[in-house]
């Protein structure tokens, strides 16, 4: 099958090379992938940012989001079937959704919405579990809360933005002076220009805020928490309770410690609490996501969506963060039937 792959760290890295088709585990779904969401988790792969947290082995077929039509499934799925519509983030050891075919757990799988087409559907996985988790899991927004989201027009903000509005929360959030009034129509409250406002001279009463920028941005942002309020960030730097989840080594949550220590000290001293995010695949969250998506009450957003022999630009232009929304990968066979009898792998 055709790939998108890396065969070395490098900002600028990638080509589409014929590789393996994937093995299947008794809990694995076969998809056939119709279309791919790309995201800045694909860029920081590539660039080997990552590389001490998630030992892949080269060449790396990247892809971090997916929605296709079941091919095959492993002998203890049972919840999907071949011809079933579906779209995942896949586990974070087995991406590569930038393929003709990808094997993703069960556990990790969701019928696509009905109201979606495959390339709307591909753009929803990744961001909307990272929003799912930050708001509900971790922040437990709720009802009556201020948030505050860094980036209201990225992929993560536009999604998080409508979350937290579900939720009850009044939410601010940054973006281009450009972008202000269509930020506003997803439900933010308050929208600052970061080009010609500092947020951080704004309101200081915030419950939750939500960064997916820099160092700068994210110690500014704790000025603007009130007491027993939570930074969580999507960005780093990861901390030690990170690294224990993860199950790293000793020298690697020693690392870590080191990392996040200015930020978790400076946050303690203001009586607030800091966390790192690095999102999980669950079936189950995109589950109650797709119940949200088909009565309404939130919509994917895509910027831009790019054909497959151009994924290498689709990367480029991701990284370049003028992204409004998502940007998607078409493989170009959404109207192609599928062979359900075909043996794969």
């Amino acid at each position: 099958m055709q790939a998108f792959i890396i065969d070395k760290y490098g900002t600028h890295s990638g080509r589409i090379a014929e590789v393996a088709e994937p093995q299947m585990q008794d809990d694995d779904v076969l998809i056939r992938v119709h279309a791919a969401g790309v995201n800045a988790l694909d860029n920081k792969i590539r660039a080997g940012e990552f590389k001490l947290l998630l030992p892949y082995r080269l060449p790396l077929t990247l892809g971090n989001d997916v929605a296709g039509v079941v091919v095959r499934t492993g002998s203890a799925v049972h919840a999907f079937r071949p011809g079933d519509e579906v779209y995942a983030r896949p586990d974070q050891e087995r991406i590569g959704s930038f393929a003709q075919f990808i094997a993703v757990k069960e556990s990790a799988l969701a019928l696509k919405p009905d109201n979606l087409d495959f390339l709307q559907a591909a753009s929803v996985p990744l961001v909307s579990l990272t929003a799912w988790q930050a708001l509900v899991d971790v922040a437990k927004l709720r009802k009556g809360q201020k948030i505050f989201i860094h980036a209201g027009s990225g992929g993560v903000g536009t999604i998080a933005i409508q979350l937290a509005k579900h939720l009850g929360a009044f939410v601010a959030t940054t973006t281009s002076e450009k972008n202000v009034q269509w930020v506003k129509t997803l439900g933010a409250d308050v929208v600052i220009d970061y080009k010609t406002q500092s947020f951080e001279n704004g309101d200081r009463d915030y419950d939750v805020v939500i960064n997916s920028l820099g160092t700068d941005v994210l110690e500014k942002s704790l000025s603007i928490l009130k007491p027993g309020g939570k930074l969580i960030s999507i960005s780093g730097p990861p901390t030690p309770e990170f690294a224990t989840e993860q199950g790293l080594p000793w020298y690697l949550r020693q690392i870590m410690r080191l990392m996040s220590y200015r930020i978790r000290k400076k946050a303690k001293r203001q009586g607030v609490k800091y966390s790192f995010l690095f999102m999980r695949a669950s079936g189950r969250q995109l589950s109650e996501i797709t119940a949200l998506i088909e009565s309404g009450v939130i919509r994917p957003v895509i910027d831009q969506v790019f054909p497959f022999e151009q994924t290498a630009e689709a990367l480029t232009y991701v990284e370049s963060g003028r992204t409004k929304g998502k940007v998607v990968i078409d493989l170009g066979i959404a109207t192609v039937p599928v062979d359900l009898n075909r043996q794969i792998g």
